[in-house]
Protein backbone atom coordinates (compact mmCIF):
# COMPACT_ATOMS: atom_id res chain seq x y z
CA UNK A 1 0.00 0.00 0.00
CA UNK A 2 1.01 3.26 -1.02
CA UNK A 3 1.96 5.69 2.57
CA UNK A 4 0.98 9.08 2.74
CA UNK A 5 3.26 11.46 0.41
CA UNK A 6 2.99 14.25 3.23
CA UNK A 7 4.40 12.33 6.49
CA UNK A 8 6.70 14.91 7.85
CA UNK A 9 7.07 17.22 5.31
CA UNK A 10 5.70 21.04 5.42
CA UNK A 11 4.75 23.09 7.81
CA UNK A 12 1.43 21.18 7.71
CA UNK A 13 2.47 17.82 8.99
CA UNK A 14 -0.73 16.23 10.27
CA UNK A 15 -3.41 18.23 8.95
CA UNK A 16 -5.54 16.22 7.02
CA UNK A 17 -8.16 17.66 4.16
CA UNK A 18 -10.53 16.52 2.61
CA UNK A 19 -11.08 18.01 -1.10
CA UNK A 20 -13.84 17.27 -3.06
CA UNK A 21 -12.98 17.09 -6.54
CA UNK A 22 -13.68 19.93 -8.85
CA UNK A 23 -11.99 22.39 -11.55
CA UNK A 24 -9.47 25.61 -11.03
CA UNK A 25 -9.10 26.73 -7.81
CA UNK A 26 -10.27 24.73 -5.75
CA UNK A 27 -7.33 22.08 -6.36
CA UNK A 28 -4.84 24.64 -6.81
CA UNK A 29 -5.88 25.88 -2.93
CA UNK A 30 -5.84 22.23 -2.04
CA UNK A 31 -2.67 21.54 -3.61
CA UNK A 32 -1.03 24.41 -1.72
CA UNK A 33 -2.39 23.18 1.33
CA UNK A 34 -0.24 19.48 -0.13
CA UNK A 35 2.94 21.56 -0.48
CA UNK A 36 2.64 22.60 2.94
CA UNK A 37 2.69 19.15 4.39
CA UNK A 38 -1.45 18.53 5.03
CA UNK A 39 -2.18 14.80 4.01
CA UNK A 40 -4.82 15.87 1.07
CA UNK A 41 -7.28 13.46 0.20
CA UNK A 42 -8.77 13.93 -3.26
CA UNK A 43 -12.41 12.44 -3.42
CA UNK A 44 -12.76 11.88 -7.63
CA UNK A 45 -15.54 11.07 -9.11
CA UNK A 46 -16.04 7.99 -11.47
CA UNK A 47 -15.65 9.09 -14.93
CA UNK A 48 -12.59 10.58 -14.15
CA UNK A 49 -11.98 14.41 -14.53
CA UNK A 50 -14.63 16.93 -16.02
CA UNK A 51 -11.83 18.38 -18.18
CA UNK A 52 -9.86 15.82 -20.29
CA UNK A 53 -6.28 16.89 -18.79
CA UNK A 54 -4.16 14.04 -18.34
CA UNK A 55 -4.49 13.04 -14.58
CA UNK A 56 -0.56 11.78 -14.75
CA UNK A 57 -0.11 15.85 -15.82
CA UNK A 58 -2.43 17.47 -13.74
CA UNK A 59 0.50 18.71 -11.37
CA UNK A 60 -2.46 20.63 -9.03
CA UNK A 61 -2.92 17.48 -7.67
CA UNK A 62 0.80 16.78 -6.83
CA UNK A 63 1.52 15.21 -3.09
CA UNK A 64 -2.23 14.40 -2.71
CA UNK A 65 -3.65 10.98 -2.84
CA UNK A 66 -6.91 10.28 -4.50
CA UNK A 67 -10.30 8.01 -3.46
CA UNK A 68 -13.48 7.35 -5.84
CA UNK A 69 -16.23 8.08 -4.82
CA UNK A 70 -20.13 8.07 -6.39
CA UNK A 71 -21.70 10.96 -4.18
CA UNK A 72 -25.17 9.98 -6.24
CA UNK A 73 -24.68 6.33 -5.19
CA UNK A 74 -26.37 5.28 -2.04
CA UNK A 75 -23.65 5.08 0.35
CA UNK A 76 -21.46 7.64 -1.49
CA UNK A 77 -22.58 10.31 1.42
CA UNK A 78 -21.74 8.26 3.48
CA UNK A 79 -18.34 7.14 2.83
CA UNK A 80 -17.70 11.23 2.50
CA UNK A 81 -18.90 11.39 5.65
CA UNK A 82 -16.40 9.25 7.17
CA UNK A 83 -13.78 10.84 5.89
CA UNK A 84 -15.09 14.55 7.03
CA UNK A 85 -15.36 12.78 10.80
CA UNK A 86 -11.43 12.42 10.55
CA UNK A 87 -10.64 15.05 8.96
CA UNK A 88 -9.10 18.79 9.87
CA UNK A 89 -10.32 20.39 7.04
CA UNK A 90 -12.95 19.92 4.29
CA UNK A 91 -12.78 21.87 0.76
CA UNK A 92 -15.41 22.05 -2.08
CA UNK A 93 -16.32 23.90 -5.11
CA UNK A 94 -19.94 23.11 -6.20
CA UNK A 95 -22.39 26.30 -6.99
CA UNK A 96 -24.34 26.71 -3.69
CA UNK A 97 -26.99 24.34 -2.63
CA UNK A 98 -25.49 21.13 -4.48
CA UNK A 99 -23.48 20.04 -1.77
CA UNK A 100 -26.40 19.98 0.52
CA UNK A 101 -28.58 18.32 -1.83
CA UNK A 102 -25.76 15.64 -2.27
CA UNK A 103 -25.82 15.16 1.76
CA UNK A 104 -22.33 16.45 2.30
CA UNK A 105 -23.02 20.47 3.22
CA UNK A 106 -21.80 21.63 6.07
CA UNK A 107 -24.73 20.70 8.52
CA UNK A 108 -24.24 17.23 7.67
CA UNK A 109 -20.24 17.21 7.84
CA UNK A 110 -20.39 19.52 11.30
CA UNK A 111 -22.94 16.56 12.77
CA UNK A 112 -19.91 14.21 12.34
CA UNK A 113 -16.86 16.62 13.10
CA UNK A 114 -17.79 20.21 14.84
CA UNK A 115 -14.00 21.26 14.85
CA UNK A 116 -14.20 20.57 11.04
CA UNK A 117 -13.37 23.95 9.20
CA UNK A 118 -15.66 23.53 6.15
CA UNK A 119 -13.92 25.12 2.60
CA UNK A 120 -16.44 26.46 -0.05
CA UNK A 121 -15.02 27.78 -3.24
CA UNK A 122 -16.95 29.35 -5.75
CA UNK A 123 -17.02 32.61 -8.09
CA UNK A 124 -19.73 34.26 -6.74
CA UNK A 125 -20.19 33.82 -3.21
CA UNK A 126 -22.74 31.39 -1.66
CA UNK A 127 -25.59 34.33 -1.53
CA UNK A 128 -26.45 37.59 -4.57
CA UNK A 129 -28.36 37.89 -7.12
CA UNK A 130 -25.82 35.73 -9.14
CA UNK A 131 -25.21 32.98 -6.44
CA UNK A 132 -26.68 30.19 -8.76
CA UNK A 133 -25.35 31.04 -12.14
CA UNK A 134 -22.15 29.60 -13.69
CA UNK A 135 -18.88 31.61 -14.43
CA UNK A 136 -15.45 32.31 -15.13
CA UNK A 137 -12.94 34.29 -13.81
CA UNK A 138 -12.77 36.86 -16.36
CA UNK A 139 -16.56 37.21 -15.50
CA UNK A 140 -15.64 37.84 -11.94
CA UNK A 141 -13.01 40.12 -12.55
CA UNK A 142 -15.06 42.52 -15.04
CA UNK A 143 -17.84 43.00 -12.26
CA UNK A 144 -15.51 43.68 -9.66
CA UNK A 145 -13.73 47.06 -11.39
CA UNK A 146 -10.31 44.52 -11.72
CA UNK A 147 -10.82 43.99 -15.16
CA UNK A 148 -11.52 47.14 -15.72
CA UNK A 149 -7.99 48.51 -14.82
CA UNK A 150 -5.71 45.66 -17.18
CA UNK A 151 -4.91 47.02 -20.63
CA UNK A 152 -4.24 49.63 -23.64
CA UNK A 153 -7.00 52.18 -23.23
CA UNK A 154 -7.35 51.70 -27.11
CA UNK A 155 -8.30 47.96 -27.32
CA UNK A 156 -10.18 45.62 -24.99
CA UNK A 157 -9.04 44.64 -21.89
CA UNK A 158 -7.13 41.35 -22.26
CA UNK A 159 -8.35 38.44 -20.51
CA UNK A 160 -5.35 37.82 -17.99
CA UNK A 161 -4.98 33.93 -18.05
CA UNK A 162 -6.66 33.05 -15.08
CA UNK A 163 -4.11 34.22 -12.51
CA UNK A 164 -5.64 37.10 -11.15
CA UNK A 165 -9.06 35.84 -10.62
CA UNK A 166 -8.93 31.73 -9.77
CA UNK A 167 -5.70 32.11 -8.25
CA UNK A 168 -4.80 35.23 -6.65
CA UNK A 169 -8.69 36.53 -6.08
CA UNK A 170 -9.66 32.67 -5.32
CA UNK A 171 -7.49 29.88 -4.04
CA UNK A 172 -5.22 32.21 -2.07
CA UNK A 173 -7.97 33.42 -0.29
CA UNK A 174 -9.42 30.20 0.25
CA UNK A 175 -6.41 28.84 1.60
CA UNK A 176 -6.05 32.01 4.06
CA UNK A 177 -9.54 31.80 5.49
CA UNK A 178 -9.24 27.71 5.89
CA UNK A 179 -5.43 28.46 7.64
CA UNK A 180 -7.48 31.12 9.67
CA UNK A 181 -10.65 28.93 10.67
CA UNK A 182 -8.27 26.08 11.64
CA UNK A 183 -5.87 28.25 14.37
CA UNK A 184 -10.16 29.42 15.51
CA UNK A 185 -11.02 25.43 15.88
CA UNK A 186 -7.52 24.27 17.74
CA UNK A 187 -8.21 27.40 19.98
CA UNK A 188 -11.65 26.97 20.79
CA UNK A 189 -12.28 23.46 19.50
CA UNK A 190 -15.71 24.88 16.94
CA UNK A 191 -15.13 24.70 13.30
CA UNK A 192 -17.04 26.99 11.04
CA UNK A 193 -17.78 27.42 6.87
CA UNK A 194 -15.23 29.77 5.18
CA UNK A 195 -17.30 31.04 1.85
CA UNK A 196 -14.53 32.60 -0.38
CA UNK A 197 -15.72 33.88 -3.22
CA UNK A 198 -13.33 35.07 -6.30
CA UNK A 199 -15.32 38.42 -6.63
CA UNK A 200 -14.97 38.98 -3.34
CA UNK A 201 -11.01 38.13 -3.18
CA UNK A 202 -9.88 39.79 -6.70
CA UNK A 203 -11.62 43.11 -5.01
CA UNK A 204 -9.78 42.45 -2.00
CA UNK A 205 -6.52 42.65 -3.91
CA UNK A 206 -7.63 46.09 -5.16
CA UNK A 207 -7.18 47.78 -1.92
CA UNK A 208 -4.48 49.94 -2.62
CA UNK A 209 -6.16 51.11 -5.68
CA UNK A 210 -9.08 52.23 -4.14
CA UNK A 211 -7.35 53.90 -1.67
CA UNK A 212 -5.33 56.10 -4.44
CA UNK A 213 -8.56 56.78 -6.36
CA UNK A 214 -9.92 58.37 -3.20
CA UNK A 215 -7.04 60.20 -2.47
CA UNK A 216 -7.27 61.57 -6.12
CA UNK A 217 -4.48 59.31 -7.45
CA UNK A 218 -5.78 57.41 -9.89
CA UNK A 219 -7.63 57.78 -12.42
CA UNK A 220 -10.93 55.54 -13.00
CA UNK A 221 -9.80 54.33 -16.47
CA UNK A 222 -7.32 52.57 -18.64
CA UNK A 223 -3.80 53.30 -19.34
CA UNK A 224 -3.91 56.91 -17.52
CA UNK A 225 -2.10 55.80 -14.00
CA UNK A 226 1.37 54.67 -12.87
CA UNK A 227 1.15 50.98 -11.99
CA UNK A 228 -0.97 50.51 -15.51
CA UNK A 229 0.66 51.19 -18.75
CA UNK A 230 -0.23 54.71 -18.90
CA UNK A 231 3.99 55.46 -17.48
CA UNK A 232 6.28 55.60 -20.12
CA UNK A 233 8.92 54.03 -17.35
CA UNK A 234 6.30 51.45 -15.99
CA UNK A 235 5.62 48.92 -19.18
CA UNK A 236 7.03 47.06 -21.89
CA UNK A 237 8.74 47.29 -24.73
CA UNK A 238 9.28 45.75 -28.09
CA UNK A 239 12.83 44.94 -28.77
CA UNK A 240 14.67 44.48 -32.55
CA UNK A 241 14.30 40.66 -32.44
CA UNK A 242 9.98 41.64 -31.96
CA UNK A 243 10.97 40.04 -27.81
CA UNK A 244 9.75 42.59 -25.23
CA UNK A 245 11.69 43.83 -21.92
CA UNK A 246 9.26 45.15 -18.99
CA UNK A 247 10.76 48.28 -17.59
CA UNK A 248 9.58 49.04 -13.77
CA UNK A 249 11.94 52.15 -13.24
CA UNK A 250 9.52 54.17 -10.47
CA UNK A 251 11.73 55.58 -8.20
CA UNK A 252 13.69 58.89 -9.16
CA UNK A 253 16.93 56.77 -8.56
CA UNK A 254 16.17 53.46 -10.48
CA UNK A 255 14.71 55.49 -13.30
CA UNK A 256 18.16 57.90 -13.94
CA UNK A 257 19.97 54.42 -14.11
CA UNK A 258 17.37 53.20 -16.35
CA UNK A 259 17.57 56.23 -18.93
CA UNK A 260 21.46 56.06 -18.66
CA UNK A 261 21.82 52.76 -19.53
CA UNK A 262 19.37 52.77 -22.04
CA UNK A 263 21.28 55.54 -23.61
CA UNK A 264 18.84 58.55 -23.26
CA UNK A 265 21.03 60.80 -21.20
CA UNK A 266 19.94 62.61 -18.23
CA UNK A 267 16.36 62.58 -18.57
CA UNK A 268 15.20 64.03 -15.08
CA UNK A 269 13.04 66.71 -15.77
CA UNK A 270 10.63 63.93 -17.80
CA UNK A 271 10.10 61.80 -14.39
CA UNK A 272 7.63 63.82 -12.73
CA UNK A 273 6.41 66.01 -15.56
CA UNK A 274 3.25 63.68 -17.33
CA UNK A 275 2.92 66.51 -19.94
CA UNK A 276 6.73 65.25 -21.04
CA UNK A 277 5.68 61.58 -21.17
CA UNK A 278 4.21 61.25 -24.73
CA UNK A 279 7.92 61.91 -25.80
CA UNK A 280 9.63 60.19 -23.51
CA UNK A 281 7.57 56.70 -24.47
CA UNK A 282 8.25 57.24 -28.29
CA UNK A 283 12.01 58.16 -26.94
CA UNK A 284 12.17 55.01 -24.66
CA UNK A 285 10.68 52.63 -27.53
CA UNK A 286 13.03 53.68 -30.13
CA UNK A 287 15.67 52.65 -28.17
CA UNK A 288 14.54 49.28 -26.97
CA UNK A 289 14.49 48.61 -30.93
CA UNK A 290 17.75 49.30 -31.64
CA UNK A 291 18.85 45.87 -30.11
CA UNK A 292 17.37 42.41 -29.61
CA UNK A 293 15.76 40.85 -25.95
CA UNK A 294 19.44 39.44 -25.51
CA UNK A 295 21.62 42.42 -26.05
CA UNK A 296 19.27 44.41 -23.63
CA UNK A 297 19.31 42.13 -21.28
CA UNK A 298 22.86 42.17 -21.01
CA UNK A 299 23.22 45.87 -20.91
CA UNK A 300 20.41 46.06 -18.01
CA UNK A 301 21.87 42.66 -15.63
CA UNK A 302 22.75 43.15 -12.75
CA UNK A 303 21.92 46.87 -12.42
CA UNK A 304 19.32 49.00 -10.34
CA UNK A 305 16.95 50.17 -13.14
CA UNK A 306 14.56 47.87 -12.80
CA UNK A 307 14.38 45.92 -15.55
CA UNK A 308 13.89 42.20 -17.19
CA UNK A 309 13.43 39.94 -19.84
CA UNK A 310 9.81 38.95 -20.55
CA UNK A 311 10.35 35.29 -20.68
CA UNK A 312 8.17 32.29 -21.83
CA UNK A 313 6.95 29.85 -19.85
CA UNK A 314 9.56 27.36 -21.12
CA UNK A 315 12.53 29.89 -20.84
CA UNK A 316 11.87 30.78 -17.38
CA UNK A 317 13.11 27.87 -15.70
CA UNK A 318 16.45 28.35 -16.99
CA UNK A 319 16.94 31.86 -15.86
CA UNK A 320 20.22 32.35 -13.58
CA UNK A 321 17.82 33.77 -10.59
CA UNK A 322 15.14 31.61 -10.72
CA UNK A 323 17.41 28.43 -11.35
CA UNK A 324 19.64 29.25 -8.00
CA UNK A 325 17.06 29.62 -6.32
CA UNK A 326 15.38 26.66 -7.97
CA UNK A 327 11.95 28.33 -8.36
CA UNK A 328 10.98 25.55 -10.56
CA UNK A 329 11.81 21.84 -10.08
CA UNK A 330 11.19 18.99 -12.05
CA UNK A 331 9.35 15.68 -10.76
CA UNK A 332 8.26 12.68 -12.97
CA UNK A 333 9.64 13.91 -16.32
CA UNK A 334 7.20 17.50 -15.36
CA UNK A 335 8.81 20.65 -15.15
CA UNK A 336 7.02 22.64 -12.25
CA UNK A 337 6.66 25.48 -9.79
CA UNK A 338 8.29 24.49 -6.57
CA UNK A 339 6.06 24.97 -3.64
CA UNK A 340 6.21 28.58 -2.08
CA UNK A 341 7.05 30.08 0.21
CA UNK A 342 10.02 28.49 2.07
CA UNK A 343 10.31 27.53 5.49
CA UNK A 344 13.57 27.28 7.38
CA UNK A 345 12.59 25.06 9.98
CA UNK A 346 9.70 22.86 8.26
CA UNK A 347 11.20 22.77 4.56
CA UNK A 348 8.42 21.69 1.78
CA UNK A 349 9.14 19.70 -1.67
CA UNK A 350 7.41 17.97 -4.44
CA UNK A 351 7.25 14.44 -2.82
CA UNK A 352 4.58 12.80 -5.11
CA UNK A 353 3.37 13.24 -8.78
CA UNK A 354 -0.38 13.93 -9.64
CA UNK A 355 -2.66 11.18 -7.99
CA UNK A 356 -4.49 9.20 -9.93
CA UNK A 357 -8.06 8.85 -9.43
CA UNK A 358 -8.59 6.36 -7.06
CA UNK A 359 -4.50 5.23 -6.54
CA UNK A 360 -5.02 5.32 -2.83
CA UNK A 361 -8.18 3.92 -1.63
CA UNK A 362 -6.64 1.27 0.16
CA UNK A 363 -3.81 3.27 2.18
CA UNK A 364 -6.24 6.32 2.72
CA UNK A 365 -8.66 3.77 4.42
CA UNK A 366 -5.93 2.24 6.46
CA UNK A 367 -4.40 5.53 7.20
CA UNK A 368 -7.45 7.56 8.19
CA UNK A 369 -9.50 4.25 9.54
CA UNK A 370 -12.40 4.52 7.52
CA UNK A 371 -13.18 1.23 6.34
CA UNK A 372 -16.28 1.78 4.33
CA UNK A 373 -13.93 2.92 1.47
CA UNK A 374 -13.16 -0.33 0.96
CA UNK A 375 -17.06 -2.02 1.16
CA UNK A 376 -18.37 -0.19 -1.96
CA UNK A 377 -18.10 -2.19 -5.34
CA UNK A 378 -16.48 0.43 -7.58
CA UNK A 379 -13.60 0.34 -9.43
CA UNK A 380 -10.57 1.95 -8.26
CA UNK A 381 -9.67 3.24 -11.84
CA UNK A 382 -12.02 5.70 -13.69
CA UNK A 383 -14.86 4.45 -15.39
CA UNK A 384 -16.53 6.58 -18.42
CA UNK A 385 -19.65 6.98 -17.12
CA UNK A 386 -21.44 10.09 -19.09
CA UNK A 387 -22.24 12.54 -16.54
CA UNK A 388 -23.28 16.03 -15.84
CA UNK A 389 -21.34 18.02 -13.52
CA UNK A 390 -22.88 20.05 -10.46
CA UNK A 391 -20.08 21.77 -9.95
CA UNK A 392 -20.02 25.09 -10.16
CA UNK A 393 -17.60 26.10 -13.03
CA UNK A 394 -14.96 28.79 -11.64
CA UNK A 395 -12.10 28.83 -13.98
Amino acid sequence: MAAAPTAGHGPLTGVRVVELAGIGPGPFAAMLLADLGADVVRVDRPGGPVLGIDPARDVTNRNKRSVVVDLKAPDGPARVLDLAARADVLIEGYRPGVAERLGVGPADCHARNPRLVYGRMTGWGQQGPLAGTAGHDIAYLALNGTLGMIGDPDRPPPAPANLLGDYAGGSLYLVVGVLAALHHARTTGAGQVVDAAIVDGAAHLSAMIHGMLAAGAWQDRRGANLLDGGCPYYGTYETADGRHMAVGALEPQFYAEFTRLLGLGDRSADHADITRWPRLREDVAARFRTRTLDEWTTVFDGTDACVAPVLSLREAPHHPHLAARSTFTEHGGITQPAPAPRFSATPTAVRGGPALPGAHTAAVARDWDVPRLLTAADDPQPRPTPRTPERKASS
